[in-house]
């Protein structure tokens, strides 16, 4: 008896010269890497919540029709990876909503705000930064998020980044932080 059966050719040219799928080549590639790596544990970010709003006034009064800038944090994501040896690096952004008053003369408004980064109680270090926030014509309304803002914390095996509290604020006068204490905002 004859075998006149005979097995069509792949239609499927995905396959490579020696006949493996090429998934079966991908699973045994994947299996040859390095594991996967968690990121490691990111400082605690905080807002300091007295600190979280901004109004600047012109030296008339605190009239809306003062109000030169208003400003509000409503964000600061942050993504770590490992630094190197004994570090975690984070990269963090300050995100705000920012509008602008009626006395702001021109289209930019510089909006300052602070990073500090606290071990339990002691203050490690304090870093002053400037938003200068451009308003396009016909908007008054924007958000942004801050240049990025390296960091980096030194860990050990009993001690990850979440041990390290960053805290977040508007910049604020004596003034600015009596008017958001009287809830001006």
């Amino acid at each position: 008896m004859t075998n006149n059966h005979r097995f069509p050719e792949s239609r499927d040219r995905r396959w490579n010269s020696v006949g493996i799928p090429p998934y079966i080549l991908l699973a045994a590639l994947v299996g040859c890497s390095e594991p996967p790596k968690f990121a490691p544990a990111c400082p605690n970010l905080r807002l300091l919540g007295d600190a979280g709003d901004l109004a600047s006034f012109n030296e008339r009064g605190q009239d809306v029709t003062d109000l030169l800038v208003s400003a509000r944090i409503i964000a600061i994501p942050a993504d770590c990876s490992p630094g190197g040896r004994g570090q975690t690096a984070a990269i963090m952004h300050v995100q705000m909503r920012v509008e602008r008053g009626p006395a702001l003369p021109g289209r930019v408004a510089p909006v300052p705000f602070f990073i500090t980064i606290l071990d339990g109680d002691t203050v490690l270090q304090q870093q002053d930064y400037v938003a200068n926030i451009e308003f396009p014509a016909n908007v008054d309304t924007v958000t942004i998020n801050s240049n990025d803002i390296n960091m980096s914390f030194p860990v050990t095996a009993q001690k990850s980044a979440a041990a390290y509290t960053v805290y977040v604020g508007f910049r604020l006068t004596p003034q600015q932080l009596q008017y958001n204490r009287r809830g001006g905002r």
